[in-house]
């Protein structure tokens, strides 16, 4: 009956999640976009796009300079800020100028590029697949990490003229920068420093709902659940789901008690910390979207891959054909030889403390491993925190600039 149960909820959430979905040739035009979100700050603003080998046409946004320093004509170290889960480019701008990393930073005198990976609301767009074709959400952020980053880190050099960049990055945002180090390692010569906010790699001991509700369905490699949920869209921005988050974290909500236990979220348990304010402008364009195999690809690390960072795991006949192995590969961490630093938190459902320790065990070279003191400090707490700068920014801010002494 619990299994069954379990089932039925998931299900019932990926109805909502794709109930009401705004068609993708309008996706935009009830937006604010964030470009147009930077400028009601007085920032300058530009958008980016960039395809990938695969076709993927990537939206990337830029604060080039500060109007507070006027400093467009003198030295800006440019820095990629990339978004987690169902999130996009607008995390970054949420907390406002007095609090959001993308304003501190622009403000400290960095040329700031904020990144869209494929398949959300910025970047639903392919050169040779149509977004309507299961083909077009035949990806997982294996791709994101092993194909996007790289894409935007090479345009950025070029757009800059500089070697090297600083790179950010929030949960899922974290995981792909894991996946193009172990993947493509000639990338650790183009970052100076990397911050992982709310670092995920490791899920053996998660707390969050999310993955009592989806280990039944998609857990195991194979079954037929993980057919029928693969290569579609997961968690479109549409207005049913702006209303239901709006409804559930909005000033004084009346389903509060569903943020309150992050069954919303999936972040971890905790209200206290959250900036309304910046709670409501994140509501506005998430979720963002993703393809249903990034969650699934999670939920494997959950369950039948326990303990593990590898690759998507699609059972012992396809796993034969595409890897030459029975079993996934796992992600070599130790190929991270870049200055990278973990930002972490006690009450993260998603990303605990437990295997952050994992994480750290298996990737030798980190620069530096920063727990965040305020223990009840959650997964989204990163973003939306009314002392995220504090916490988390400050420290941050910090780290970088030991990699930028022409700045001081």
């Amino acid at each position: 009956m619990k299994v069954t149960s379990t089932i039925l909820i998931g299900l019932g959430l990926l109805a909502v999640a794709s109930a009401a979905s705004i068609d993708p040739t309008c996706m935009l035009k009830d937006i604010i976009k964030t470009d147009e979100r930077v400028r009601v700050h007085g920032y300058p603003a530009e958008s980016h796009f960039v395809t990938t080998p695969d076709g993927y046409v990537l939206n990337l946004f830029r604060i080039p300079y500060s109007h507070k320093l006027q400093n467009q004509n003198s030295y800006r170290p440019a820095i990629l800020l990339q978004h987690g889960l169902f999130s996009n480019s607008d995390c970054w701008l949420s907390g406002g100028p007095d609090n959001a990393l993308a304003y501190l930073l622009a403000d400290a005198g960095f040329d700031v590029w904020m990144g869209n990976a494929r398949g959300n609301i910025y970047s639903r767009q392919n050169s040779i697949i149509s977004i309507n074709s299961p083909k077009f959400w035949h990806f997982d952020w294996h791709e994101i990490g092993s194909i996007d980053i790289p894409s935007m880190i090479d345009y950025i050099i070029e757009q800059t003229g500089q070697p090297k960049i600083h790179y950010a990055g929030h949960s899922q945002g974290t995981t792909v920068y894991f996946v193009m180090m172990s993947e493509r390692k000639e990338y650790n010569d183009k970052i100076k420093s990397a911050h992982m906010l709310a670092p995920c790699a490791f899920f053996e001991h998660g707390t969050s709902f999310v993955f009592k509700v989806f280990q039944p369905l998609v857990g195991s490699p194979g079954g037929i659940w993980n057919q029928v949920l693969a290569d579609m869209e997961l968690m479109p921005q549409n207005r049913l789901m702006n209303r239901a988050a709006d409804t559930a974290c909005g000033v004084d909500p009346a389903l509060k008690f569903l943020c309150k236990n992050g069954w919303l979220l999936f972040a971890g348990d905790g209200y206290q910390n959250t900036n309304l304010t910046a709670m409501q402008e994140l509501i506005e364009t998430h979720p963002g979207g993703s393809s249903s195999n990034q969650g699934i690809h999670y939920i494997q690390l959950s369950d039948h891959n326990a303990g593990r960072f590898c690759q998507m795991d699609y059972g012992t006949k396809k796993n034969m054909e595409l890897y030459g192995q029975s079993t996934p590969p796992d992600y070599n961490l130790e190929n991270i030889i870049a200055p990278t630093y973990l930002y972490s938190s006690n009450n993260d459902g998603l990303c605990g403390p437990k295997d952050v320790d994992t994480l750290v065990s298996k990737a030798k070279y980190l620069a530096g491993d920063y727990r965040v003191p305020d223990q009840t400090f959650n997964h989204l707490d990163f973003i939306v925190a009314k002392n995220m700068r504090e916490m988390v920014n400050d420290p941050v801010m910090r780290n970088i600039f030991k990699h930028e002494e022409t700045l001081y």
